[in-house]
Parts: C-alpha cells; structure tokens; sequence
C-alpha cells in the first residue's frame, strides 16, 4: 500500500500544472511603474502593450492579455501609438513611452554639469 501511495504522489508532482501565461496590466496610466500588476491570461492569450505618446508631453499606458494583438506603429500629428506584443511571462514590463525618461534624465544632468560654467560668464 505504501508504494502506490508513493507512486501516486510520484504521478501528481509530474503532471503539467497547466499554468497560463502571466502578463502585467493596467488601464490608462501615467507612469509604467503603475503598470506592475500581474494577471493569468486564459488560454492562447498574449501579453499586450498599448502605448499612446500625446505630443511628446506624456504618454496614456495600456497592458494586459489579448486573444489577438498584432504590433502596430502609427504616428499622427499631435502623437504616436505604439502596440507590441510578446509570450512569455511578465514580457511586458516595458512600456515604449518610458524612453523618454532616460532623456530628461540625461538632460538634467548635462544642465547640472554646465551650470556653473554658464553662470559665471553672466
């Protein structure tokens, strides 16, 4: 009896779970660092990025699973939409709109560097 209960315990631990992709989601946000939540897509769902650039200013987030997401690049004269797609877990982490950070960043400290230089020769 003990060794069919240890087969049988063998047997469940093998099995697949069954486990879904996990995606991150969120609607209509801000930041990225808003958009952290994690969710279980139902089956053959992807994970699903909607980025909208509104003149460069601020950029509105969407995230979560979709049944079909095709990748689409659009401009248009006052912003950008930028959706992507991928299938693998928490893939979309990323969101497009948060580049632009990395530009103030480095704007902020070129501005810190010649600071004193520009102030000096007023």
């Amino acid at each position: 009896m003990k060794v069919f209960l240890v087969l049988l315990l063998g047997a469940v631990l093998c099995l697949d779970s069954g486990s879904s992709l996990r995606c991150y989601s969120c609607m209509t946000q801000l930041s990225n660092s808003n958009c952290q939540k994690a969710v279980d897509c139902k089956e053959n769902e992807m994970c699903k990025t909607d980025v909208i650039r509104v003149a460069g200013l601020f950029s509105i987030i969407n995230k979560g699973c979709d049944l079909s997401c095709e990748s689409v690049y659009q401009d248009f004269k006052v912003g950008t939409r930028n959706i992507s797609c991928c299938s693998s877990d928490l893939c979309n982490v990323n969101a497009a709109g948060s580049v632009r950070y990395s530009y103030g960043l480095a704007a902020g400290i070129a501005a810190s560097v010649l600071w004193p230089f520009l102030n000096n020769r007023l």
